[in-house]
């Protein structure tokens, strides 16, 4: 009777593992030994690949935009404020596609240079746009920091899509304020309405570096 062997470990079958662990469990689940007993093997091994729980998250998040890129494509032509909202979009999206993506992808160091052909695209475009290099680097980096910033929250609020966490009902938010009402009628737009608000967050953003360096 034949027997079933064991796929070889490595980095990237470690990390796609963690990725499909960390949507049961969340982050504060995912440990080396839950991906360990997923993956049949003693914990240990995994110390081969990864010394600790951040170097995988590195590996996790690399493997996250290498996603995120295999599914969005390259952009044709378009402007830098186009580049800039369908980067971030992009990103947004696969953020929450993964429980605690953000977490995961917030201060992950990458473990390849996949990554440096997109950003020298898009820094490309606004220097060509009349930028200097400086106020490229930090105008699409303010802008990254906005988006997974922004998800954070978002998924700090529903940990779980459409299933917002304790105490974020924005009609009882509303009744516990009800003595500062500009502050409790805002429950709507800040807890219900993500799609807009994210929109609107980049177009603030994009029209603030506009004006801020005259570069239309």
């Amino acid at each position: 009777m034949a027997t079933q062997k064991t796929p070889k470990l490595d980095k990237r079958l470690v990390s796609e593992t963690a990725l499909r662990l960390l949507n049961e469990v969340g982050l504060d689940g995912l440990t080396l030994r839950a991906i360990a007993k997923e993956l049949d093997v003693q914990a240990p091994a995994l110390y081969w690949h990864f010394k600790n729980k951040q170097e995988l998250l590195d590996e996790m998040a690399t493997e996250m935009y290498r996603r995120m890129v295999a599914a969005a494509g390259r952009p044709g032509a378009v402007t830098w404020q186009e580049r800039l909202l369908a980067a971030n979009r992009g990103l947004r999206a696969a953020l929450l596609s993964y429980r605690d993506g953000a977490k995961v992808f917030s201060g992950s160091r990458f473990t390849n240079t996949e990554h440096a052909a997109d950003q020298e695209a898009v820094l490309r475009s606004l220097v060509e746009a009349g930028f200097e290099l400086p106020q490229a680097a930090r105008a699409t980096f303010t802008v990254f920091l906005f988006t997974v910033g922004f998800v954070t929250e978002e998924q700090g609020v529903r940990p779980v899509p459409g299933e917002p966490r304790r105490g974020y009902d924005v009609e009882e938010r509303a009744a516990r304020m009800a003595d500062f009402p500009l502050a409790a009628a805002a429950g709507t737009e800040l807890f219900q309405t993500y799609d807009e608000g994210f929109e609107e967050g980049l177009r603030l953003l994009i029209a603030g570096i506009e004006a801020r360096y005259g570069i239309a």
